[in-house]
């Protein structure tokens, strides 16, 4: 099985990856697992990437694509993996395809966990957190006992840069002009599978699985 995994930031990718990794037997496999393993054991492919890294640029689609048909012809991907973060643009979709086509493979689907924008907007923006211990929260649906103060440790909760309006909005608008093209060039393959990332975490993994064994 050989699934590439589509959604925008706060749909919960990665809560579903876990699942589908461990149902299916097959690797969860991030962009980012492999630019930092390559980066950390110094490989020809991570030295090279990490050029542009110290940069601050973004390493260029062709590396890109070498890191990720070395990580993909290890051992534990024999019987697929499940490919996060990666391809993000049509371009690199398409480079995908050649590079699985060169084996006489092909991705099964491209998964999206879809998710309205106001419904992000209010699950990421309600997130609380606490500063002291770590306990997680959220305004509407999990809030503190008082509302303001953690109920393990007695701290004020805080919300993070990252879940504010703007921030959540900024990412959200990232991911839909890049993404978008993405849907579509999957939709014209005859490749993308969609389910509701609205519902309960067991119901969204009920959906996807129900989905994925259509195939």
């Amino acid at each position: 099985m050989k699934i590439v995994l589509l959604g925008p930031p706060g749909a919960g990718k990665g809560t579903q990856a876990k699942s589908i990794s461990n149902k299916y037997s097959i690797p969860h496999i991030s962009t980012g697992d492999i630019f930092r393993y390559n980066i950390t054991q110094m490989t020809p492919l991570g030295i090279e990437a990490k050029k542009y890294m110290d940069k601050g640029q973004l390493v260029p689609d062709d590396l890109t694509i070498d890191l990720i048909k070395d990580r993909l012809t290890q051992e534990d991907c024999k019987n697929g993996y499940l490919l996060d973060g990666y391809p993000r643009t049509v371009a690199q979709a398409e480079s995908l395809k050649n590079a699985l086509e060169a084996n006489n493979e092909k991705l099964d689907c491209a998964l999206l966990i879809d998710v309205p924008r106001e419904f992000i907007l209010d699950r990421m923006t309600g997130r609380r957190v606490c500063p002291s211990c770590g306990a997680s929260y959220h305004i509407k649906y999990n809030p503190p006992k008082n509302g303001v103060n953690c109920d393990e440790c007695g701290n004020e909760v805080i919300q993070r840069a990252d879940d504010t309006a703007s921030t959540v909005n900024n990412r959200l608008d990232v991911y839909e002009k890049q993404t978008s093209p993405l849907v579509e060039y999957y939709k014209g393959e005859n490749q993308l599978l969609v389910v509701d990332g609205t519902q309960s975490i067991n119901d969204v993994f009920k959906q996807i699985c129900e989905k994925i064994e259509a195939i």
